[in-house]
């Protein structure tokens, strides 16, 4: 018989195969027809900041990056999917957020959930050098997705470029020429009618 600890080991790993449920309101790279699910986001992710690592801001811990970006949207089992780029963030949901993050990690042994638990935590409040990288890595999918898409999301729902700039701002933290890139593609794409340059954003 297994042991409780391998019972809940399991029991979280069953239920995070959800996540290959939650789409997200960014499409997949040349391809305007299907939304990328959560569980692909995570894998390509950890995949660009292996590749991306020369150009962290500063020297950082990958394992524990790819740990945190293999971890950040397990949340979004209980609590969803928000349009990043909505300036209208629900205000509920950092609480859902939180409940889903107790609920979840709560699944592991106690030694897990903690680690687990604070490496979303960490994530979160993107102040460490492993978390600044790992967000910038985050944010900058999305501007790959987009960019291949002809404005993509940004487009449908006619994002405003400061909206825009001000979302991804965190890139500079993280990786500066990462964020050079980003500015330059994004000038590109104002310049190609791929990017609103003003007005409210649509509903998603």
């Amino acid at each position: 018989m297994p042991t409780p600890q391998i019972q809940q080991q399991l029991a979280f790993l069953y239920e995070i195969d959800k996540l290959k449920y939650i789409f997200r309101k960014t499409k997949l790279i040349n391809n305007a027809d299907r939304f990328e699910n959560d569980a692909e986001h995570s894998w390509h992710l950890c995949v660009m900041a292996m590749v991306l690592q020369e150009h962290a801001h500063e020297p950082i811990e990958l394992l524990r990056v790819i740990k945190m970006l293999l971890l950040h949207d397990i949340v979004e089992i209980d609590a969803g999917d928000t349009f990043f780029f909505d300036p209208a963030r629900p205000p509920q949901q950092s609480e859902a957020e939180e409940a889903a993050a107790e609920r979840i990690f709560g699944l592991l042994p106690a030694a897990q959930k903690a680690e687990f638990r604070g490496l979303w935590m960490e994530f979160e409040a993107g102040t460490s050098a492993e978390a600044k990288y790992a967000k910038a890595i985050d944010r900058i999918e999305p501007v790959f997705q987009n960019l291949s898409n002809g404005g993509g999301t940004w487009k449908q729902y006619q994002v405003p470029l400061s909206v825009i700039l001000k979302k991804l701002s965190v890139i500079a933290q993280g990786a500066p020429l990462l964020w050079e890139f980003t500015q330059n593609s994004i000038k590109t794409a104002l310049a190609n009618g791929q990017i609103s340059v003003g007005s409210e954003p649509n509903k998603v």
